[in-house]
């Protein structure tokens, strides 16, 4: 396992029904040693550590930002301030944590939100990289059975369904504090989020846009294309070169970079490379950046559902085996798939039969 633990500290944030008041429970101060042996509860607690970690960067809907510069309220503690007494050592993890914990339990007042949990505060390298993790993991009820049959319900840490989660980069935030993307953080959907309150816990500000910058990426790959005329073939090529490219940096959890994709897409007998066209047509885009991997596949693949009706095919076979006419908005699709054409003929065979005439 290559992911270890520095420090982890879990609190627990409920609301009295009857008051609305939020309660915040401590947790235990050593609830991991630190110390890099691996005991049994320390296996246990690694494995939750591990197990999250790929939750969260298996989330694809994330942001990035950057703590803001805005002053404290009154005596009111920053998230930004207290992180770094605990990395300049002036005061110990756990006591980071509960301030931490009572920050957020005021935002939630604040608010008056209904969302707690369980408030996890990670510090933990992996691959080579030092982050801390800040995430509210859901409650869920689950049931069991015993010999007698008899039912019973206990609590759970619904990890599947975090959605109040960042993570900051530490090597990042420490070497470039003035950038705008060593946070990141799940995106909530549209319109007024219900993880605001927890942008406004940390003190965050959104800063880099993932999904503006692939899209940059991908107009900028197809404007490539058509620059060095490239034919049908090449252009599949190319399109699929970036897709496996930005598969494979995101299962690594590193960021695509437009010098290595320079290396990656073939120049064919183009005089620039891609990384050259890139800085030669000057498009808004970082030298690196971390993607979002649903813009990317959508350069090789149409697709589409409504209406009941849902249909995905491969970019090449739009114009020869599959043809749209806007004029009269029809889709006819040549070289049917073998097992959509079995179904297709059974169910016109099954509308033979004189009882089926009438649903025909």
């Amino acid at each position: 396992m290559s992911l270890i633990i520095s420090n982890i500290a879990l609190h627990f944030l409920t609301k009295k029904e009857e008051t609305g008041e939020v309660v915040l429970r401590l947790g235990p101060k050593s609830l991991h040693n630190g110390d890099g042996e691996l005991n049994q509860d320390n296996q246990k607690i690694s494995n939750f550590v591990d197990g999250l970690h790929a939750i969260y960067n298996a989330k694809g809907s994330k942001a990035y930002g950057s703590f803001n510069a805005m002053p404290s309220e009154g005596d009111a503690a920053r998230f930004v301030d207290l992180m770094e007494s605990y990395l300049g050592e002036q005061q110990d993890f756990y006591t980071f944590s509960t301030q931490a914990a009572n920050v957020l339990k005021n935002e939630i007042e604040k608010y008056d939100l209904a969302e707690t949990g369980y408030l996890v505060v990670c510090h933990y390298e992996y691959m080579g990289g030092r982050y801390l993790l800040v995430a509210v993991i859901p409650i869920s009820e689950h049931y069991s059975v015993d010999g007698e049959l008899n039912i019973s319900a206990a609590q759970h840490l619904d990890t599947n369904k975090l959605q109040l989660a960042a993570r900051i980069d530490l090597f990042d935030y420490q070497q470039n504090s003035t950038g705008n993307r060593y946070i990141s953080f799940i995106k909530g959907r549209a319109g007024r989020k219900v993880s605001d309150f927890f942008l406004d816990f940390l003190g965050c500000e959104e800063g880099l846009n993932a999904k503006e910058q692939t899209q940059t990426l991908v107009q900028a790959v197809e404007d490539y294309v058509a620059v060095n005329q490239l034919d049908a073939g090449e252009k599949q090529k190319t399109r699929k070169d970036l897709l496996n490219y930005c598969k494979e940096q995101k299962a690594s959890s590193q960021d695509v970079s437009i010098q290595e994709l320079g290396k990656v897409i073939e120049s064919g007998d183009g005089e620039q490379d891609f990384y050259q066209f890139c800085q030669a047509q000057s498009y808004p885009i970082e030298e690196s950046f971390p993607h979002e991997q649903a813009v990317v596949n959508k350069i090789t693949k149409y697709s589409g559902y409504g209406n009941g009706i849902s249909l995905s095919f491969e970019r090449s076979h739009f114009g020869e085996d599959v043809v749209y006419n806007p004029h009269n908005d029809s889709l006819t699709i040549y070289k049917v798939p073998p097992n959509l054409k079995e179904q297709l003929l059974a169910l016109l065979e099954s509308n033979k039969s004189p009882e089926n005439n009438e649903d025909f």
